[in-house]
């Protein structure tokens, strides 16, 4: 009720008012939430996982653990809502989710006895003060590249953002607050400046030796050697997040080894999808300049045949040319298609991307679909197909906030299928 009131508000006053009173609106929606739902996070150790990328991976590895460990939990991310034994996909295009809906998950998770409640966080729930009257038992900090920069206005402010997370831990009333950081990164001191009374860092050189394979990796977690169904560097520095944060929480490193090793990848963050067929395919969310790089870096020397958009419409612009760059570095064969255009012009998004690439040539085909299509059409033995992009995303969102149903990885199923069941395609041996 109080919801739909201050919505019904917003659409009367005018915008130009609204905009000037907005810190007031969303401070007013995050208190109420919180008041409506009697301040549900003090009833449970809630944990912050915010960065650029390897959140959601993060908040998975760490889910495995804990409930590996014994215990109840709940999580909110990019890719799922769950409570308990109760799991849903985030369809909700939303990272973390508004302030009633937050809150209202927060009890949920307290009615259901769950000991933890995990919340991906995001610099743009920050700007709407979603993380108000959130009382946070700890941070977890993966790492920071450009991004969002036109929402928020520049990468300092971005920056801003994320450290307001940390902020409301040092101010949250919780007792043994702990700040887990990747000291790697290059603003790990300006998070590791931020008050709180326990405070933890990793590198990638406490997983030495360690060694990246074809479809997994190998590392070493607290002098223990691990194997995990995971590939690449980045999967090495959140499984090293998740793991010192289960150890803040004196969590043994057997059973972090025992979950880490059970839980077979994260849908649409480097899933791979087989079908039968001859050559890798692989789905990934891959939404920065590093983070297709990274990409493309984990398949060598593989001949690759690439699947991109960019970033949806309307923002970080600045991204789209250095994604054909990236693409035009590593990709044999390059499809430029249709991701989220949002309100802008879609061809005009992959022209932007176009732009970049030099030295290769390149199809666009604005049918995504139909791009995935030929992609795997062009793939022999050994080849690398990759779809970035969309990830787990459930829609394609267009003009006017029109919603196409969209499932990436099922979507790939359905044409290996027709595509392995023709005879001249050689089947994975």
């Amino acid at each position: 009720m109080l919801e739909r009131l201050l919505s019904f508000w917003k659409k009367i006053i005018p915008k130009p008012i609204f905009s000037a009173g907005q810190p007031v609106y969303h401070w007013l929606l995050a208190f109420l939430g919180a008041l409506r739902y009697n301040f549900p996070s003090r009833h449970l150790k809630v944990i912050a996982i915010t960065g650029t990328k390897g959140k959601t991976t993060v908040v998975e590895l760490i889910n495995a653990i804990l409930e590996e460990a014994g215990y109840t939990t709940a999580l909110t991310s990019t890719l799922r809502i769950k409570v308990a034994d109760a799991s849903e996909p985030n369809l909700l295009k939303m990272t973390m989710p508004g302030r009633f809906f937050i809150q209202r998950f927060l009890s949920r998770a307290a009615n259901a006895g769950c000991d933890y409640a995990l919340i991906e966080t995001s610099s743009e729930a920050v700007k709407q003060f979603r993380h108000k009257y959130i009382w946070l038992n700890a941070l977890i900090f993966t790492n920071l590249a450009p991004e969002h920069l036109e929402a928020h206005g520049s990468y300092e402010k971005y920056r801003g953002a994320k450290l307001k997370i940390a902020e409301a831990l040092a101010e949250s009333p919780k007792k043994d607050r702990a700040l887990i950081v990747n000291a790697d990164d290059r603003e790990a001191d300006k998070f590791l400046a931020i008050s709180v009374p326990r405070k933890f860092t990793y590198a990638l050189a406490d997983a030495e030796p360690y060694e990246l394979r074809k479809k997994m990796l190998a590392m070493t977690l607290f002098g223990e050697k691990i194997s995990a169904h995971f590939s690449g560097k980045p999967a090495i520095y959140n499984i090293l997040a998740a793991a010192t944060f289960a150890e803040s929480e004196g969590i043994d490193t057997k059973t972090m080894k025992r979950a880490i090793e059970k839980l077979q990848g994260v849908p649409g963050r480097m899933e791979r999808i087989d079908e039968g067929q001859s050559f890798t395919v692989i789905v990934d969310y891959a939404h920065t300049p590093d983070s297709l790089q990274q990409t493309y870096e984990t398949f060598g020397d593989a001949r690759k045949i690439c699947v991109l958009g960019a970033t949806g419409g309307g923002r970080d612009r600045w991204k789209r040319p250095e994604f054909g760059k990236i693409a035009a570095e590593h990709c044999s064969q390059i499809f430029l298609t249709n991701e989220d255009p949002y309100d802008e012009n879609p061809e005009t998004i992959v022209r932007d991307i176009a732009i970049g690439i030099t030295g290769k040539t390149y199809e666009i085909e604005m049918d995504r679909r139909t791009a995935i299509r030929k992609a795997l059409a062009e793939a022999k033995a050994g080849d690398a197909v990759i779809l970035t992009g969309k990830g787990t995303d459930p829609y394609i969102i267009g003009a006017r906030g029109a919603k196409e149903p969209w499932n990436e990885a099922e979507i790939v199923r359905e044409e290996l299928r027709t595509l392995t069941s023709t005879p001249n395609k050689t089947a994975n041996t």
